[in-house]
């Protein structure tokens, strides 16, 4: 399973800005997506949760600003972050899981960076 983060770059502080993840080369139903961030010289975090079935969770440091969706049909799971904080300048991750009737296994994507200038 491959997945493609794409749409992060610089925006400044109080602006918005989407990312999206596509999941492709899958033989089973994409499970949980969830979108990651690992800001500078931190470890990385969990920002977003969506299942198959759409319920949702989110860190408490984006709630109110960030929202997560997802479109089955097309594999992708989108982050839509508004209000963005210089604190949110992360590379942020998107991964998936997947289950094959025995087991559940993980993919990550490449991830892509997300600068907030104040």
């Amino acid at each position: 399973v491959q997945l493609q983060a794409y749409g992060g770059g610089l925006v400044r502080a109080r602006e918005s800005l989407r990312l999206s993840c596509v999941a492709s080369g899958s033989r089973f139903p994409i499970g949980t997506m969830e979108w990651y961030r690992q800001p500078p010289g931190k470890q990385r975090e969990l920002v977003a949760t969506i299942t198959s079935t759409g319920l949702t969770d989110k860190a408490d440091f984006v709630k109110g600003r960030f929202t997560i969706s997802r479109d089955n049909a097309k594999n992708t799971a989108s982050l839509q972050m508004s209000s963005l904080r210089p604190e949110d300048t992360a590379v942020y991750y998107c991964s998936a899981n997947t289950f094959d009737g025995l087991k559940w296994s993980s993919y990550w994507g490449q991830g892509t960076q997300v600068t907030v200038s104040s």
